[in-house]
Formats: C-alpha cells, structure tokens, sequence
C-alpha cells in the first residue's frame, strides 16, 4: 500500500509540478506563522519533496524560489499583524496561551535586536513569534524586509538542499533505497513519538508532581517515624537538589512498575510476546546491506569492550579529580547493573530470536545487556555533567545520550539480536537502577567533577574505544548478523496430511492482539490463484491512491473501488489482496476481501514451492448520515471460507482442534495447491 501511495504521488507531482511548488511556497509561509507553525510540519514537507529533485520529478531552481517566496511572505504576514494591531494582538486566542513562549521571543528580540529576525529563521520555538514582536515593537518596514529577504535566502537553500543529497543517495543504493527510506520514516516516526511523549509527561506531569510533593510533605509533617524522617530530609523544599530528587523518584516508581509489568508479559507469554514476533519479523524484511552496516556500527558501539573502556576512562577521570565518592558510584552503577542483568538472564533463560553463535549467558535474551548496562553508563553520565551546566547545555547533552541509547536499542532490534521487549525490559531496568542510584548519590554532599572536562573525557572514550572496536570487529559482526535466508522445509505430503497444523490459527497484528482466523492455505503460484479468482468473479483491490483513498469520503462509493485496509499478519502485510462484491442476502452493501500472506516455510516435492496462509472475512459498509462510508468487518467467516472454496473448485476442508472454535468459525481451514482441482472434501 505505501509503495503504491508513493509511487502514485511521485507520478502526480512529475506531471504537476507547480501543484508541489505551491505546497512548498504554503509549508514555508507556515512555518512564519504563530501557533501554525507549531502543528504543521513544515520543514519536514519541504525536505520530503527535496528528495525528488534527483530523480527528475522536480526542478531545483523553481523549488528554492517557492520555499524563498514563501519564507519571505509568511514572514511578511506575521510582521504586518503585529504592525497593524500592536499589543492587543497578543491577548487574543491562540496567541494568549502561550504568554511563556511570548515573553522568551520578546527577550530574544530586544537581546539581538535586528539580528534577531535573522537568526530567529534558524531558532525552533521564537522562530514564528520574533516577526510578529517586531511588528509590535515598531521595528522600521524597510529594514525588516532586508533582513527579511536575507535571512529567507539562507534558509531555503538550507532546507532543500539536504533533501536534494538524501534524494541523490538513496537513488545510488538502487534496490535498497526503499526498504532502507521506510526504516528511516521508522525510527524517525518512533523518536517523533517518544519525544513528545516525554514532553507533554513533562509538561503535565511536574504540576502534579509539585502538588503530589507537598501534600506528602504535609503528612510527614505530622508523623515522627523514621521513615517520614527520611522522607522529609528528602522533600525539604530548602535542598538544592529537591526537584531532582523527586523526579528520581518518580522515575524509579514508573520504570520498576514498567519493568515488572513486562516482565510478568514474558513469563506469562502475553500479548507483548506475540507482538515479538511480529515486530521481529516486519523489521527482518526492511534489512539492506546500507542499514546493517550502519546498525552493526552502532550496536558496536555498546558492545562490552567500549562499555568497559568508557568505565575505565572515566573512573580514572574521577579519581585524577579526587572525587573518590563518584568514582565509587560509578563502578557501582556500571558493575551492579551487569550483575543484575546477567542474573535475570540466568533466572529466565529466554532464547534470542536467532541463532547468533552467543555462547554462555549471552545466548540469552530478556533482558537487553545493551540496553541495560548502556542507559546506565550513558544516563549516569549524563546525570554527572548534566547538573552543573545551563539550562541550554543540559538540555542538548541529556538529547545526545538519549538519542545514543535510543539508537543502540534499535540496532538490537534491527539486526535480529533481541525481542522488542527484551530491550523495553532492558531500558526500564537500566532506569530504574539509575534512578536508585541518583537518589543515594544526591543525599550526601556531592563532589565538583569539573562537567566540562568530563564531557571532553566522555565523548574522546566513546569515539575512540567505539571507532577501535568498529576497526576490529565490523566484518566478523557482518557474519554474525547476517540476515538467514535459507527457509525450513516441509514435505508437501507431510503439510497436506497433517503439518498444515504447525501453522497459526489466528492471524496476529504488530500489537500482539489475536485477530480473526486464517481459513486459508494454499501452496504454488500466487499469479496462478490470482488468475483462477479472477475468473471466478473476484477482483484485484483498488491501489491507494489519492483518489480511490478520497472515495472512503463518498456516500455511494461501489464496494470493488474502495481499497483495502492492509493488516498485519506477524509483522508481514498481504502478499495478495482480492475482493468479490457479495450484496446478494445482506442489507447493505458488502464485499468479501482475501488476504494472503507469507510464511518462513517452504515445501519439497521433487521441487521446491512458497507456502501462504491466509484470511478470508466479509465486509459491509455503512453510511453514516449519508455522508462517509464506513466498513465493518463481519465475525462469521464460515460462509466466506464457503465461498472462496466455491470459487476454486476443490481443495481439502480440514479441522482444527476443538478448543481453537467459537460461535463465529466452527474450525475448519481450507487447504489448496496448484494443479489440482479436485472436488472439496471435509475431514
């Protein structure tokens, strides 16, 4: 579906490109305007449709030219609200909802000056407010508009260009550009996510936290036991530290519950293990030769060797400094979370996903050593620099660590090493650990670890220990993490009799949510089924495109042009996706929709052929108010199994066992192969 989506707008834009300049023109008109430019993506659309410019669908020059209109237009409109209404403009909704981020804009104007029209263009958060402040402050028309020009000029080059190099280097990777563009628009997607999680826990969270702090510290306040002692000494509001404290202790309550909950899933094998697998294998499809060279690099770079080298830099740091205590903290953190972790490995004995020639408790999975120990090193460290600088210096080192620890995760995931929750497993309890950590650190005096040199320190180990083990490692760990592409094989006689069974019942999403059953199996061609469907009355789905996705918005829109929902199957979507309109008997329209997907297994029979599992449900539309169409997907999938048996003309009814059948399936699956068409028969 997505690789027909873009394709169908690649091919719109290459035959309408002033469509796509236009849109340049309005993402970065956006991006000048208050609040706009806070919910629409500007900067990312622009850099999305740079990436065409290699492959011809668009021209550089005309493209510049509208993100540099737009630049100085939306500009323009910003600086002309504030010149025409002043003041008043500001106490108007949405603008007085943010009265902080106002007043930092203001600041920043009066700081730079005119400058600061300039390099606000450049600064996220004042960027759509500093126009607007220099319209109400009286900044004089003609100089706005110079620096105005000016700074657009800068600016567009600077946006499109990136995506102009991206473009033409993904175009050299040819085949892998793809697989490798969709695992970018991954990660890129989960960062998006889990930032602005963070943010707005941030943001609505310390409110409550303050307010959760003194109410605790009012009931302590009439107690005199020893733990409303210490849990006083800890909330003094008179102590530096105090909100740090009662971060840490928020964050060890949530990472231990967040640990022990997923750890109850593995044990339990609940929903978080089937959706293991699924993860498992939707990223085992999007690997390339560019993006394992890169995922092995970096989970290189938390591989013991660097782990152990950081630790010894650094502790050697800490004892040059005569911070004893720190340094004792240090070792502590690094050596305990290891311990702890190899001990719940051994606890468990959870086998990776593959077979990664790991020997000794590193053949074991849950959880995460990488994920583990890293966040403690990197987190801890963090936590040592971090303290002692500015707000601003903080803020960007505690993203560079989480941005290296988010990564290491991944490169876990990517490359096959571990279950998605052997690395959320990993994380929560590296956390946890930390946090416990810090709340014993801070209670004492602590020591002055000079953060800048530490910094320096840090990031020299990181680089050079890392770089070292990538040297001498890289090409033994591209062996190691090879993708394995020989399938396991089944005789053809073993499936038809009774291996058929080994396959799922049920078809299971990326969440780990079982979802309907999977009445359908069939071995050989897919072009070839395909073809005898065809003949029976089923049709290929509508691709999504622009149009056959706005139809889902028409009252009256024909059940064989809507396109279909692709689901997953264990991380895979469709293989094949057919429809047949079935309105005879139903009170609305519906249609009945076949998804096949593939299985890791194929069958031996002289000659080797691809096996598919798959599903076969009805679906009815709805309009609500007569205004949209509405698909509903029926329970019974008896009668459609029925019906696609009908279609084929023979194949094998056979049952599975008892306890996998409800009100809405009675059991049976259909098996078929190519070249055969006998009667269907039922076990």
């Amino acid at each position: 579906m997505m690789t027909s989506l873009v394709l169908t707008i690649v091919d719109f834009l290459t035959a309408h490109r002033h469509v796509a300049y236009l849109a340049v023109f309005l993402l970065a008109l956006s991006e000048s305007i208050p609040i706009i430019g806070a919910v629409i993506p500007g900067t990312v659309g622009i850099l999305a449709l740079s990436t065409l410019v290699p492959s011809g669908a668009l021209v550089l020059w005309p493209l510049l030219a509208a993100a540099t209109f737009g630049a100085v237009a939306g500009d323009g409109v910003s600086f002309w609200l504030g010149h025409r209404y002043h003041r008043e403009i500001l106490g108007l909704w949405p603008l007085n909802r943010h009265p902080g981020l106002i007043e930092r804009s203001e600041s920043f104007f009066t700081r730079h000056g005119d400058k600061s029209v300039f390099l606000a263009r450049f600064t996220p958060g004042v960027r759509a407010f500093v126009p607007l402040l220099a319209g109400v402050l009286g900044m004089p028309v003609r100089r706005f508009y110079a620096v105005n020009v000016a700074s657009a000029l800068a600016w567009a080059p600077s946006h499109i260009l990136p995506g102009v190099f991206v473009g033409a280097a993904f175009g050299i990777l040819g085949a892998a550009a793809k697989p490798l563009a969709v695992l970018l628009v991954v990660l890129a997607a989960v960062g998006w996510v889990i930032l602005h999680i963070v943010r707005w826990t941030l943001r609505r969270g310390i409110p409550l936290l303050i307010i959760g702090v003194e109410r605790l510290r009012g009931w302590v306040g009439t107690r005199d036991t020893w733990l409303s002692r210490n849990l006083s000494s800890l909330l003094d509001p008179e102590r530096h530290e105090a909100r740090t404290l009662a971060l840490l202790t928020v964050l060890l309550v949530g990472a231990a519950w967040l640990f022990f909950g997923i750890l109850e899933d593995v044990v339990s094998r609940d929903p978080l293990v089937l959706a293991d697998s699924a993860i498992y294998r939707a990223l085992q499809d999007l690997r390339t030769a560019p993006g394992d060279a890169v995922m092995i690099a970096i989970t290189e770079l938390g591989d013991t060797v660097v782990v152990v080298a950081v630790t010894v830099i650094v502790f050697l740091w800490l004892a040059w400094k005569r911070a004893w205590r720190t340094a004792a903290y240090w070792l502590v953190a690094i050596a305990g979370a290891s311990a702890l972790n190899t001990a719940i490995k051994m606890a468990l004995h959870r086998a990776r996903p593959g077979d990664l020639h790991y020997s000794g408790w590193s053949a074991f999975s849950f959880p995460s050593g990488h994920s583990t120990i890293n966040l403690v090193l990197y987190g801890f460290l963090t936590f040592l620099i971090a303290r002692e600088f500015r707000s601003a210096l903080r803020v960007s080192v505690a993203l560079g660590a989480a941005t290296l620890i988010f990564l290491i995760g991944f490169s876990r995931l990517y490359l096959g090493a571990h279950w998605l929750s052997d690395v959320l497993g990993g994380l929560a309890f590296g956390s946890a650990w930390l946090a416990l950590l810090g709340l014993s650190y801070l209670r004492r005096k602590v020591e002055r670890v000079e953060p800048g040199g530490l910094l320096a320190v840090g990031c020299a180990a990181v680089v050079l220990a890392g770089g070292f083990n990538i040297y001498r490692n890289h090409a033994t760990d591209s062996d190691r993490y090879a993708v394995k592409s020989v399938l396991p094989t089944m005789a053809a006689a073993e499936w038809w009799a009774s291996g058929w069974q080994q396959l799922p019942g049920r078809r299971i999403d990326l969440t780990g949510e079982v979802e309907e059953p999977l009445t359908f199996q069939w071995t050989g061609s897919l072009r070839d089924l395909q073809d005898a469907l065809l003949r029976d009355g089923w049709h290929t789905s509508a691709a999504w495109e622009l149009l056959s996705a706005l139809s889902w918005l028409t009252p009256s829109a024909d059940p064989a042009n809507l396109p279909v929902v692709p689901l997953f199957a264990s991380g895979r979507l469709p293989s094949l996706t057919l429809i047949r309109p079935n309105s005879v008997g139903t009170p609305t329209a519906s249609r009945l929709v076949l998804r096949l997907w593939a299985v890791d297994l194929e069958l031996t029979n002289g000659q080797t052929a691809p096996l598919w599992i798959g599903s076969v449900v009805e679906e009815r539309l709805y309009r609500p108010f007569s205004l949209v169409s509405v698909a509903s997907t029926q329970t019974d999938v008896n009668a459609p199994r029925q019906v696609l048996a009908g279609s084929l003309g023979g194949g094998r009814l056979v049952l599975r066992a008892v306890e996998m059948t409800d009100a809405d399936w009675d059991g049976q699956v259909l098996l078929a192969r190519q070249g055969e068409a006998p009667k269907t028969i039922s076990d």
